[in-house]
């Protein structure tokens, strides 16, 4: 399948992930991870992107969030990975890249699917076994979430914020959300969905993007996406 062109219309979720060239490792310690943290706090800032929720595992990293502009996340993206490239490079005595190409990102229908994405994204260390629960897990948004830990990188959607009139009330909704084993046909959607650049939604919001972008965003050929994991 020809690689799709990519858009990012201002105001969508997109989900976005990213792995290591030839799955390797990205990350070797807890400096890297803040280091990577701090540059994606200060370029989502500059370029107007909203972070929603992320995790940063050893060989990838998955963000959800939404732009403010039409071009804002690749511009966070190309700087923030200029960025951490050169820190990875000068830290390890390496050269060479880092990243397995270009990012690969989709775009998410808010109301139907974004709360999913988010659960999606916290709980890859649940399924790669490295914890039992995501609040185990130090390098996610589900802390932030789910117990309110401060965390100035986030800002809530509205349909996290749909989930409580309080923050007590919305950290106890999300962590019902839980709770409820993810569909794994929900699972291949969207993982088959980043992996294709393809929009996550209904058929509806499908047509409408497409004729927004005058972009495909949808799969030629019928049928379920084939599994992934990561």
């Amino acid at each position: 399948m020809a690689r799709l062109k990519r858009i990012t219309p201002a105001g969508i979720p997109q989900h976005i992930i990213q792995r290591g060239n030839n799955k390797r490792v990205c990350f070797t310690s807890n400096a890297d991870m803040k280091a990577y943290l701090k540059w994606l706090k200060d370029f989502s800032d500059k370029y107007s992107v909203s972070i929603h929720a992320w995790v940063l595992m050893t060989n990838h990293i998955h963000i959800l969030c939404t732009p403010k502009t039409d071009n804002g996340i690749g511009k966070m993206m190309q700087s923030l990975g200029r960025m951490y490239v050169g820190y990875f490079n000068h830290t390890y005595q390496r050269t060479g890249t880092l990243w397995e190409g270009r990012y690969k990102s989709s775009i998410i229908q808010s109301e139907r699917y974004l709360l999913a994405v988010y659960r999606y994204i916290e709980l890859n260390p649940v399924r790669a076994d490295m914890v039992i629960s995501p609040s185990e897990y130090s390098w996610s948004s589900y802390n932030f979430n789910a117990l309110g830990i401060v965390n100035d990188l986030i800002t809530p959607h509205q349909e996290y914020l749909a989930l409580g009139d309080s923050a007590s009330e919305r950290n106890a909704a999300y962590i019902e959300l839980f709770k409820i084993e993810v569909d794994g046909e929900l699972l291949n959607n969207i993982g088959g969905s980043i992996n294709k650049g393809l929009a996550l939604g209904s058929d509806a919001f499908i047509k409408e993007i497409e004729a927004l972008t005058k972009v495909r965003v949808s799969s030629r050929k019928a049928g379920r996406p084939k599994k992934n994991v990561g």
